[in-house]
């Protein structure tokens, strides 16, 4: 996902592969969901039909699976909060060193006590913490997609700070979405019955990229109210 938001727009793809990264984290996610759904099914169907494990070889590849993940979830720690792509790599990563660290456990309470239910328990658990962990991610990484604004932009606030451009009477047809993981994009109309020249639109494309990081704004100027768009218009 990051490599491909990475090539440059070409042919119909007029955005690029933005949208992979945003599509890779929502992937994530689903993946996480899948499997707690999977564990958690062979977790009740052993409470019925408990399986005997071998506690000490559990223990090991668990402790393995401690380092690996836990190292590669390392690697993404530092853009997880900024690029919901990075953090959905994160969480899957370190979802992956919590399971293990719950198997070390499960298995060194079923060899000190013997109890099958043990194992299934912990299942559940983990399960649970899991999809606790992810709900934020999938919330805005479903957001994302459907071209909801990116979380840490108030509409708004970019709304009050348009309208109060020089020579503004009103603002509507106004869409903030995310073109990647990490890119904001903003399209709007101004109503300016004066006219705006390129000085005024550098003005506002320099106070959105400031305030609120959108680098990618594309504004339209009209002396009056356009009727096409009023179906559209906000208040």
């Amino acid at each position: 996902g990051a490599w491909l938001a990475r090539r440059a727009p070409s042919g119909q793809r007029t955005y690029g592969y933005g949208k992979a990264s945003v599509l890779s984290a929502l992937g994530n996610v689903l993946v996480l969901v899948g499997a707690c759904g999977a564990i958690t099914w062979e977790a009740l169907r052993r409470f019925t039909a408990p399986e005997p494990i071998l506690p000490d070889i559990v223990m090991l590849v668990a402790g393995a699976g401690v380092l690996l993940n836990g190292a590669t979830a390392l690697l993404f720690l530092r853009g997880r909060k900024d690029d919901v792509n990075v953090r959905g790599a994160f969480l899957h990563m370190a979802a992956d060193a919590g399971v293990s660290a719950a198997v070390i456990l499960a298995g060194l309470a079923t060899l000190l006590f013997g109890a099958e239910w043990i194992d299934p328990a912990m299942s559940l658990i983990v399960c649970a913490v899991i999809l606790w962990s992810t709900w934020d991610l999938m919330r805005e990484s479903l957001d994302l997609a459907l071209d909801a604004a990116p979380s840490g932009i108030d509409v708004s606030a970019v709304r009050a700070q348009l309208e109060a451009l020089p020579g503004v009477t009103a603002v509507h047809d106004l869409h903030v979405w995310a073109m990647s993981a990490t890119e904001p994009a903003l399209t709007a109309h101004l109503v300016v019955p004066t006219g705006a020249d390129d000085g005024f639109l550098a003005n506002a494309s320099a106070g959105l990229a400031k305030a609120f990081s959108i680098r990618h704004a594309t504004l339209q100027v009209e002396r009056v109210h356009s009727d096409a768009c009023a179906e559209h218009a906000h208040p």
